[in-house]
């Protein structure tokens, strides 16, 4: 008889796997890039639908062919720019110099913000900065998302940092420009490119080696159990090592996915809103980003978009067609 082996599911590339802190996802590294100024957006996803496009990559099976790409769409209203923070190498790191906020900050940012200066000099503050430009090593801009622009029924905005590309003095510059408006997604990103997409997945909870690893079941008269671990390691070292699997979280991690083409960006989300709208999120009413294949997370949750770190191929397609059929009763 055939051996049958079945090689052992889920990864143990990161320990330990806690539950994200929020369900905002958290950058530690902004990557550059020479083409652009701003090197990321924010979003939240929609759902999932699926394109029909022109294959123009040249020395693919599908050159030239009409083929067939699930797709994620993410509703991406314009953000509002209420300021920027510079930083300066510290002793541990870069750390926080001072923020310069707009006089007129958005209405719902209080709701998020609870120690909003009563009043701030935007001026003030921005000589202060360019007289000690020598000490500044970065230029980040604070953003606001608008969710009242979109489905997903959220009253307070998500605050968060994007970085830029360029040299200290571009930065500032560019961030005192952009200081109290707002940033569209098409100033960002275009159709046939790259980027990363950062979430937080979704959640599943306390759960067993079964459903957390993908491990075989144990025979039935082996120890009268069945869902658990033949052994639970050596005698020797008398301790748990980390390739054990064990029960725990599952799920909720925050998650980075490299390299996901950028389909379309379009304004009218008419285009690609589904009868009846997305399942669990509704209609896109604004801009929007089409992106290649499935992302982390579930509708609703916030997406967090970055210029490509390690970008390898290449992207250009030709839409013909956005399915536009109900999704619902689909599974």
């Amino acid at each position: 008889m055939a051996k049958r082996h079945k090689p052992m599911a889920g990864s143990r590339a990161y320990t330990p796997r806690k539950r994200a802190k929020q369900q905002k996802p958290r950058l530690r590294s902004w990557p550059t890039s020479e083409k652009q100024t701003v090197c990321g957006f924010a979003g939240y996803k929609a759902g999932m639908t699926y394109v029909l496009a022109l294959d123009n990559r040249q020395g693919r099976a599908t050159t030239g062919l009409e083929v067939f790409i699930p797709a994620t769409v993410i509703d991406a209203p314009p953000l509002n720019v209420f300021g920027f923070r510079a930083y300066r190498k510290g002793y541990e790191g870069v750390e926080a110099v001072t923020d310069v906020l707009h006089e007129k900050a958005p209405a719902d940012l209080k709701k998020r913000l609870l120690s909003l200066p009563k009043k701030s000099n935007p001026q003030e503050k921005i000589k202060q900065v360019t007289d000690s430009i020598k000490d500044i090593t970065d230029v980040r801009l604070l953003v606001s998302t608008q969710p009242s622009l979109t489905s997903i029924g959220q009253k307070k905005p998500d605050v968060m940092e994007i970085g830029l590309s360029g040299s200290v003095e571009e930065k500032l510059k560019y961030a005192t420009e952009q200081l109290g408006k707002q940033l569209s997604v098409k100033n960002v990103f275009a159709d046939n490119t790259f980027v990363d997409v950062t979430a937080v997945t979704k959640g599943k909870g306390f759960q067993g080696i079964i459903k957390r690893y993908g491990i075989g079941k144990q025979p039935r008269k082996s120890t009268q159990k069945i869902r658990h671990i033949g052994s639970g390691g050596s005698i020797t070292p008398s301790k748990k090592l980390w390739m054990i699997p064990q029960p725990g979280q599952h799920g909720y991690h925050t998650r980075t996915e490299y390299n996901k083409a950028v389909l379309k960006v379009g304004a009218d989300g008419k285009e690609v809103t589904p009868e009846g709208g997305f399942l669990n999120y509704g209609p896109v009413n604004g801009d929007y980003i089409i992106l290649k294949g499935s992302i982390p997370g579930p509708a609703k949750r916030v997406i967090r978009l970055t210029v490509p770190r390690r970008q390898k191929e290449d992207a250009n397609y030709t839409l013909s067609h956005i399915d536009l059929a109900s999704k619902q009763g689909v599974a």
